[in-house]
């Protein structure tokens, strides 16, 4: 049974705890990206949006990755929305949770110290008659080539130098991934990120990744 916060009658913690950081702008992709996180990350996106075109959204990661397609409509809305979103990865950002954190607005990507970043490239599982094959081949290429193509473009690395490092699984300490362009800055304390201590606030088809 969840907690439930005293004097907040039906309101369990992990709740409460959502509903204080959204007051924040800060939204938490905490998991594998998939559908349903997607779709509440989006929604939250646009929500924060409304509500104050000027202000910052911070995005904290600490995610193995997942979906393509989810992850693409996390992307797209980021780009969509006024607001600047400041990404800030933590623990492990792999895979498509390195993709959103790179995606962040320019200058306001952060990792903490010991943060671990996995780059490689999209994979999913194939099957059915060999048309279905050949259809799902071609859709894992095009969004591998569209991904490599959006890495190169926010990490400022040639896009002949995406493709060979994601080939195979290539992993970066925080360091290491400001040194290629992941990131912006390494931060241990939260003052340290655009925004002040708050970290938010601040003005300014099923495939694998």
């Amino acid at each position: 049974m969840p907690a439930v916060m005293r004097g907040t009658p039906g309101l369990s913690l992990n709740d409460s705890v959502s509903e204080r950081l959204l007051r924040e702008r800060i939204i938490i992709l905490g998991s594998e990206v998939r559908d349903t996180n997607a779709n509440e990350i989006t929604a939250q996106l646009l929500l924060l949006a409304a509500e104050d075109p000027e202000k910052d959204i911070t995005l904290y990661i600490n995610s193995p990755g997942g979906s393509v397609t989810a992850g693409m409509a996390i992307y797209d809305t980021m780009q969509l929305i006024e607001p600047d979103v400041a990404t800030i990865a933590m623990g492990l950002a792999a895979s498509m949770g390195q993709f959103l954190l790179t995606a962040g607005a320019k200058g306001k990507r952060s990792a903490l110290p010991h943060t671990r970043i996995l780059m490689h490239q999209p994979s999913a599982g194939v099957g059915g008659t060999a048309a279905d094959i050949a259809i799902q081949a071609d859709m894992l290429t095009k969004s591998k080539r569209e991904l490599t193509e959006l890495q190169s473009l926010h990490t400022g690395q040639p896009l002949e130098r995406i493709e060979v490092d994601q080939d195979r699984d290539r992993w970066f300490t925080a360091q290491e991934a400001l040194e290629y362009g992941f990131i912006d800055r390494v931060v241990s304390r939260a003052a340290d990120q655009p925004g002040g201590p708050a970290a938010g606030g601040a003005t300014g088809a099923g495939a694998k990744q």
